[in-house]
């Protein structure tokens, strides 16, 4: 079955997300976001080559999605295949306002979002589908507001989700220092831009997702599906 391999964001209360266009990925027939996507709502392209995906306005959202279908499973037989793609993004929060809820990278099989709900929704489900196992949805969130109704563990985490916004894997965002191996926190409200590493080894069945500051390279322990 052809899946669509997207990009979603959504952005709630004042607060602009910026996210770097050059996302890399390996898959089979792989793919490189060089111009082969499908912006939504608020979301732009700024002349620097970033997505500016919401602007100042209160309950803004954008989407940034990969334009072609993507099979993620092997067309000889059926198995799934492992991935790997990296982008880089930052929250950018105006001063004195909250943040917005989050945002998150989203494997699913269509762009048809008909009824997503914003907030703490993340624009990826509503109050009937939410966990639903017909959505067929895996998604990475990096979550900034903390919602009890989904049993998240702080309002400053990473999270995989799926077909569900109470995750089945979650972690306080943060990276492991490899020059002391000491674990340091990452404020994903920060304004300051990092890297994000979604892995799929299909084997294992295994999904890893790491965070670390842009420029330091992949140095954290993931945490694991």
């Amino acid at each position: 079955m052809n899946r669509i391999l997207e990009t979603m964001f959504y952005k709630c209360h004042v607060g602009i997300f910026l996210l770097m266009i050059k996302v890399a990925a390996s898959i089979e027939n792989g793919f490189v976001f060089d111009g082969n996507f499908e912006l939504g709502g608020a979301a732009e392209l700024s002349q620097k080559g970033l997505f500016r995906l919401t602007n100042s306005s209160t309950f803004g959202a954008g989407r940034a999605f990969y334009s072609r279908p993507l099979s993620f499973k092997n067309s000889s037989n059926g198995t799934s295949v492992s991935f790997s793609t990296t982008f880089v993004f930052a929250f950018v929060v105006d001063q004195g306002r909250l943040p917005g809820h989050g945002m998150t990278f989203m494997i699913a099989p269509s762009k048809n979002l008909t009824g997503a709900l914003p907030a703490q929704y993340l624009g990826l489900f509503n109050l009937t589908n939410n966990g639903d196992p017909s959505n067929h949805v895996v998604a990475i969130e990096l979550d900034t507001f903390q919602n009890p109704e989904f049993n998240d563990i702080n309002d400053n985490h990473v999270g995989i989700d799926v077909n569900s916004l109470e995750s089945v894997k979650s972690a306080p965002a943060g990276y492991f220092d490899n020059e002391n191996g000491e674990f340091k926190n990452l404020v994903l409200s920060s304004g300051e831009p990092m890297q994000a590493w979604v892995e799929y080894d299909a084997p294992k069945t295994q999904l890893n997702v790491t965070l670390a500051p842009i420029h330091t390279g992949s140095q954290t322990s993931p945490f694991c599906l």
